[in-house]
């Protein structure tokens, strides 16, 4: 789901001084250039010389939020409609600023604000949706979001946050129909003459995948191909990301050429190419057709031996993840502060730890914290397709919502998805302790109130401390 700024106001206010408002139409040509240090820079001086300029404290305000300098952006916003209280633009900014801080009443009051100084404007409503759906009030998003529609039938920042909310539900239908409203795949499609496969029969045909989104989504969706293969396609290329190409040229079963983004693609050559997440709408995916013969992924022998020989040998062996990407919208949300939230997993006797982080986060892996018996080899995994040799080798992985639980999942190896309390990502579905997409190996400890990860911590340990009880027993029971 996102939340839209509507961006720049470019009004000028003809009380103020000349030379503000050269100032001001300066710092707009830097905008539109997108010279954002330039365009702050002519903003300042303008509300320098006229401390009244509302519109300049807008335009600062944004630029200052752009840069998470929230507190100074505030201040703007909060001056800017003090002077102007009735530029809708205004009111729509402060409240994307106030939600992005979890002041969910105060932007609720924002974008009402917005909303009635220009009710026929469907960002308002978009964003509103978010809002709402961000305080699980899921019934006045949907109505938010399907009024900015009706509004304006092409708005599709609406339509793609509705496609959230309906996959999160298990509507499938309503779901991938909105979740074409995204334009991830606009350079791809730009560059390519093929036509964009619409659901036409393949059977003798050659289609192109193109990649989108993560690793994780790569992961998740590249079991299409197989699917699409069975469907007759007579030759299937994908597009993955370099990090995904020596694990997918392996073993994605139905694909027959792997194509990493850093090598060149030809703009022709295929009958059809599809973005990879339109391909579950084309093929009418629904909650109990989810294509999960897992597992779908494989290690190569080779791998697994060489990094079986680097791993610890004794007690069940668990691969830990409590980082993602830094990149990702939610990832303050779904990553944990730090490897320290994990250390109350040390009393766990019989267990050995594996660090899979890679990129933020790795670094803690060198020093964890005491008790806590870890295996650092982050600076040793060169691809997914070494860690996935090396996830399986063990007994089970415990992350963060990352790519590494799609590729645990796609596997078939145990995996406890830790999942956060505040925008939960569609996929994970609500309430749910389980995954269709990964039935028999997921199992999702979700967060009973937001930023609670030491509750979550204590089940893991519980079930954990089960689980090696369970494999202890084991020999006794089989006798």
């Amino acid at each position: 789901m996102h939340e839209e700024s509507i961006g720049a106001i470019v009004a000028m206010n003809d009380n103020e001084s000349a030379a503000a408002v050269a100032l001001f139409a300066q710092g707009a040509q830097y905008l539109e250039v997108g010279d954002d240090a330039g365009a702050e820079a002519s903003f300042m001086q303008a509300v320098k010389l006229a401390p009244d300029f509302a519109e300049a404290y807008a335009n600062l305000g944004l630029l200052l939020e752009k840069r998470c300098d929230t507190f100074a952006a505030e201040s703007c916003y909060r001056r800017s409609i003090e002077l102007a209280p009735t530029y809708s633009e205004t009111h729509l900014n402060f409240g994307a600023l106030l939600a992005g801080k979890k002041r969910f009443d105060e932007a609720e009051i924002a974008y009402l604000q917005a909303i009635s100084l220009n009710p026929d404007a469907p960002a308002g409503w978009s964003n509103l949706g978010v809002l709402y759906a961000c305080m699980k009030r899921e019934d006045e998003a949907e109505q938010c979001y399907h009024t900015a529609m009706l509004l304006d039938d092409s708005y599709a920042t609406a339509r793609f946050n509705l496609s959230y909310l309906l996959l999160r539900q298990g509507r499938f239908e309503e779901g991938w129909l909105s979740l074409e409203a995204r334009n991830w795949y606009a350079p791809l499609a730009a560059q390519l003459v093929c036509p964009r496969w619409q659901g036409e029969p393949l059977y003798g045909k050659s289609i192109l995948i193109g990649c989108e989104a993560g690793h994780g989504d790569m992961i998740q969706f590249c079991r299409y191909a197989a699917v699409l293969k069975s469907q007759g396609a007579a030759s299937i290329t994908l597009i993955c990301h370099p990090a995904l190409k020596t694990l997918f040229a392996a073993v994605v079963e139905g694909v027959d050429r792997i194509v990493s983004l850093d090598e060149q693609i030809p703009s022709s050559g295929w009958d059809f190419w599809t973005p990879l997440l339109s391909i579950p709408y084309h093929c009418k995916t629904r909650l109990d057709t989810i294509p999960a013969n897992i597992p779908y992924l494989y290690s190569e022998q080779s791998r697994i031996d060489e990094w079986a020989a680097l791993l610890p040998k004794d007690g069940l062996r668990i691969g830990l993840v409590w980082k993602g990407s830094p990149q990702f919208e939610n990832d303050a949300d779904r990553s944990l502060p730090s490897l320290d939230v994990l250390a109350p997993l040390g009393v766990v006797a019989g267990v050995s730890y594996i660090s899979l982080q890679k990129g933020a986060g790795e670094h803690e892996a060198m020093h964890p914290p005491e008790g806590l018996r870890l295996t650092h080899i982050g600076p040793q995994l060169r691809d997914f397709a070494d860690t996935a040799a090396v996830v399986s080798n063990l007994d089970l992985v415990i992350c963060v919502d990352t790519a590494v639980a799609h590729l645990a999942g796609a596997l078939g190896k145990p995996c406890w998805v830790l999942l956060p309390d505040y925008k939960t990502d569609w996929r994970w579905m609500k309430d749910r302790t389980d995954s269709p997409w990964y039935p028999d190996t997921m199992r999702l400890f979700r967060q009973s109130a937001t930023g609670d990860w030491d509750a979550v911590v204590s089940r893991v340990i519980s079930d954990l401390e089960q689980l090696v009880q369970d494999r202890l027993n084991a020999p006794q029971a089989a006798a």
